[in-house]
């Protein structure tokens, strides 16, 4: 194909895409993969092929087609002005479905339907599902308002504690006797009594290293949300260091709880070390009580710098005395991903739940998970 003139394909295809950053638009990595299976999809035979590949993998936003235009104008026909291959579309209307909303009338809505395409999309439904590294500041603001109305119902064991029950295995010899004073000292109605329920405990380890700044800031927030909606509840970060946020992240108002989780981690995208952060848990929490029969929830995109044998030796002792362990990695739902850092291949063996955690809609289903 012309278009290439002498360049290979995969290098024209790397050089464009680092083109689109430098010119503002964000490409995650899921995106360009996304990118390259289009094209070996449908192929490169036509420009109008390339062209709409990108368009519906590189350009997410509105405002971002001028300046993907304009850069696919430049790279993949060197300054020729675009074909007329590519057919102009009709305007396209978006119309919001909000709660409060007044139907519209009816005569504006014929009008409408004669000049563009329709199409009505519930804007959370979008929200819920996009992935946090793709979402601007306003969009970030907005799931972050539906996140705090996430709640986790936790799993609950069986207590030590016993309490009353109409039938059981244990007689409640006071409640019996009591009731047999009443008729003359005749045990004529036996009670029992039979051990409780009580709720699991939740540990959240959430990993603020460098490689997780892109979702560690939206992650706190959904750590902050499952705090502040049920008992039972202890929240650390994993980096450099361990440190542990439960009190900072226990007042109800997020804005308050999230600025003094901000004063007290010192290693917040820094450098990660999972397997010295899993030590000092289970030395000095997990082992002692805190894990023993409790839900551990790892959110991690599992790189570590660490040594492996000392993550792969305290995922070991967790696992034994912890009743579950949840693994949350965002670059799970990456097109193509593969558990090939040494650190998330290293803890694989001893989880029990492998999700990912990319967007609010995995975040739900990681909700789901820990409650049932």
């Amino acid at each position: 194909m012309s278009v290439f003139l002498e360049r290979t394909i995969d290098r024209h295809f790397v050089e464009f895409v680092d083109a689109l950053r430098k010119e503002g638009i964000s490409v995650p990595l899921g995106a360009t993969l996304e990118f390259g299976k289009a094209l070996v999809e449908i192929g490169v035979d036509r420009r109008e092929k390339v062209y709409w590949s990108g368009r519906a993998t590189l350009a997410i936003q509105p405002e971002e087609i001028p300046i993907y235009d304009a850069v696919f104008n430049q790279h993949w026909y060197q300054g020729i002005p675009k074909l007329q291959e590519v057919p102009d579309l009709k305007p396209l209307t978006l119309l919001l479905d909000e709660p409060d909303e007044a139907p519209e009338d009816e005569e504006k809505t014929e009008q409408i339907a004669q000049d563009a395409i329709n199409v009505r999309y519930s804007r959370t439904e979008v929200l819920v599902k996009k992935d946090f590294a793709e979402c601007s500041d306003k969009e970030l603001e907005e799931l972050y308002e539906i996140m705090k109305h996430l709640r986790l119902h936790g799993k609950t064991k069986r207590s030590r504690r016993l309490q009353k029950a109409r039938d059981g295995r244990y007689l409640d010899f006071r409640r019996t006797a009591k009731y047999a004073l009443r008729l003359g000292g005749d045990p004529i109605q036996l009670f029992f009594r039979n051990p409780g329920e009580r709720p699991r405990r939740l540990v959240l380890l959430l990993d603020v290293s460098g490689s997780m700044e892109t979702y560690a800031r939206s992650l706190i927030r959904f750590v902050h949300a499952a705090i502040a909606g049920r008992n039972q509840v202890e929240a650390f970060t994993l980096g450099t260091r361990l440190t542990r946020l439960t009190r900072e992240l226990s007042n109800r108002d997020p804005d308050v709880a999230l600025n003094r989780a901000a004063k007290t981690v010192p290693d917040w995208s820094g450098g990660t070390r999972l397997g010295e952060g899993l030590r000092l848990f289970n030395d000095e929490w997990g082992i002692r009580g805190m894990a023993r029969g409790a839900t551990v929830v790892i959110l991690s995109d599992g790189w570590d710098r660490g040594e492996t044998e000392i993550l792969e030796e305290q995922m070991e002792r967790l696992s034994r005395v912890s009743h579950q362990i949840v693994w949350v990695n965002p670059l799970k739902a990456t097109p193509g991903y593969e558990p090939l850092a040494k650190g998330m291949s290293a803890a694989l063996p001893y989880v029990d739940e492998f999700l990912d955690g990319h967007n609010l809609d995995s975040l739900q289903m990681l909700a789901k998970v820990v409650s049932e």
